[in-house]
């Protein structure tokens, strides 16, 4: 029986399936093999950002580290400079974190269930399903930004997809479950329909396998569910960028593990600094300022360039390093620092 009309017709699982495997996707190169450890490392980076951006990644991450033993013997500061430009910079930590618990509390072994996987650190509901189920074709429910959107068109959920929303989101989610060999092609569905044809804007209707028991369809309300949270204006915050430099090295800092960029190299941040390397007098030449945007505000920098001939010895200052230039962009570094030592080589 179908779930929104009642009428005979191929239940919702069963129409996922047969699409993903007649028009899903098929040649992601973490698809196609059982290994926990691939699925896990695309699932993180999946988590908030595109598979466009993340294919290249995923590729040099896999050449670097080729299994989770080789991950969590690297050093922190190395994945997070394979990490640079991704974005959401405690996924990293996270999963260097979470690696280490595997190979030494799981004998280099991830845990075969979604319960399992959620104890380790990084791993939230829906990504553990997600993985137990492409892994071991566990029967779990999977609730991502996707497949929240496509529950809540084809269903007609009122409300913000949070706090009770969300609950009954998962339970919605967890009566939709096919049977155990078809949980793959099931789950891969969910994401291929959100992630190319229920889409937040401009969704392509035409073509979705659940169209005819589409309710926001047939109310023409695909524009207006899921709800969207109430529009706030993002803050802005600003902050003052030193670029302190002799031509050869320039001088970086290590941001603290808490906040944005945490653990990461980036320039030092405000003028404080000068006056403990003896550079109080030096003139500043104030570069273009720009702004980088994060998911809750924006982020205005004023980058100021400080020349001189040799740059100072600095014992005692915690997390400053000097890197030649050269080096400095490689070094795992946030995507705005990035763009201004490109300027200035």
């Amino acid at each position: 029986m179908d779930a929104i009309t009642g009428a005979s017709a191929p239940s919702f699982s069963a129409r996922v399936v047969a699409w993903q495997r007649q028009a899903g996707r098929h040649d992601l190169p973490w698809q196609g093999g059982r290994d926990p450890y691939p699925i896990w490392l695309s699932e993180i980076m999946l988590q908030q950002t595109q598979v466009s951006t993340v294919l290249g990644y995923f590729q040099r991450f896999l050449e670097r580290f080729p299994h989770v033993a080789s991950l969590a013997a690297a050093p922190q500061d190395e994945v997070l400079a394979l990490w640079a430009g991704l974005g959401y910079y405690a996924r990293a930590r996270n999963l260097h974190a979470c690696a280490i618990r595997v190979v030494q509390e799981h004998g280099g072994r991830f845990p075969d269930t979604a319960a399992g996987l959620a104890a380790l650190p990084g791993i939230g509901r829906s990504t553990a399903a997600a993985i137990a189920a492409f892994a071991y074709g566990e029967r779990a429910a999977i609730l991502d930004g996707n497949v929240k959107r496509v529950l809540c068109r084809h269903f007609a959920v009122e409300g913000v997809p949070v706090g009770a929303v969300e609950k009954s989101l998962w339970s919605l989610a967890e009566t939709l479950l096919p049977a155990s060999p078809e949980m793959g092609a099931y789950t891969q569905g969910l994401m291929d329909l959100g992630a190319t044809l229920c889409l937040r804007r401009n969704p392509r209707c035409g073509p979705c396998p659940l169209a005819a028991t589409c309710l926001a369809r047939a109310q023409g309300r695909q524009d207006s569910l899921p709800t969207p949270k109430a529009a706030r204006a993002q803050p802005r915050r600003q902050a003052v960028f030193l670029l302190l430099t002799d031509g050869r090295e320039i001088l970086l800092q290590r941001r603290p593990s808490a906040g944005i960029w945490g653990g990461l190299l980036a320039l030092p941040e405000g003028l404080d600094l000068l006056p403990r390397l003896g550079l109080a007098d030096r003139e500043l030449l104030p570069l273009a300022p720009r702004e980088h945007v994060f998911t809750h505000f924006r982020l205005e920098i004023q980058p100021l360039l400080c020349r001189v001939e040799h740059l100072p010895a600095f014992a005692g200052e915690p997390g400053l390093v000097r890197l030649p230039l050269e080096e400095a962009r490689q070094a795992g570094v946030p995507a705005p620092v990035a763009r201004l030592l490109d300027e200035l080589a």
